[in-house]
């Protein structure tokens, strides 16, 4: 029998916090349990089993994520655009480590696409349709600029800049500054 008060969407809400208290790969169901007093059992009237509940986490942050970014974009273009949804990703990642952690858990494609992953994608998108890129450049373009920005927040929120007295700040404005260049100077496809 399900407990009063406890639903997928309360549970999937907690594992999130839970995630970003004591990270992503720590979240159990039995850790999620403790935290609403009760038995792991009485859990899975709602989660299939903590894959699920891995999944909901997942989409619950793209979800979030894409309303910043979307909110970020909202009348801009070019580079104001590429700096507004860079900052939007950055600080999600730093306000929520744990479920910044849950949108890098790999789906099925087909499963991803159909989700708030491809509302993401499809936002980056737009940022570079006001670059004038299009197919096979938009993809292209979607993943340097997907490995560029996981890239600098990994390292970032690792430590790995804590080491040199230049500021992180001051090195992501320029890295914008480098991939708004490259974005508006595109380089053609080579001839096949």
């Amino acid at each position: 029998m399900a407990r009063a008060g406890v639903t997928p969407e309360r549970l999937t809400s907690a594992a999130a916090d839970l995630a970003d208290e004591i990270g992503f790969q720590n979240v159990t169901v039995s850790a999620l349990a403790r935290g609403f007093g009760v038995k792991p059992a009485a859990l899975y009237a709602h989660v299939k089993d903590a894959q699920d509940l891995r999944f909901r986490v997942r989409e619950l942050a793209m979800g979030e994520l894409a309303d910043r970014v979307a909110a970020a974009l909202a009348g801009r273009a070019g580079k104001e655009a590429l700096v507004a949804f860079a900052n939007a990703y950055r600080d999600y990642a730093k306000e929520h480590p744990g479920r910044y952690a849950a949108t890098q858990l790999e789906l099925d494609p087909e499963v991803a696409a159909t989700r708030a992953a491809g509302r993401h994608a499809e936002l980056a998108r737009a940022l570079l349709r006001g670059y004038g890129l299009s197919e096979p450049d938009q993809t292209d373009a979607i993943r340097l600029l997907g490995g560029a920005f996981h890239g600098y927040v990994t390292l970032e929120t690792t430590g790995r800049f804590a080491t040199t007295p230049r500021s992180s700040d001051v090195s992501w404005s320029r890295a914008l500054d480098a991939l708004d260049v490259l974005l508006r100077n595109w380089p053609e496809p080579e001839p096949l």
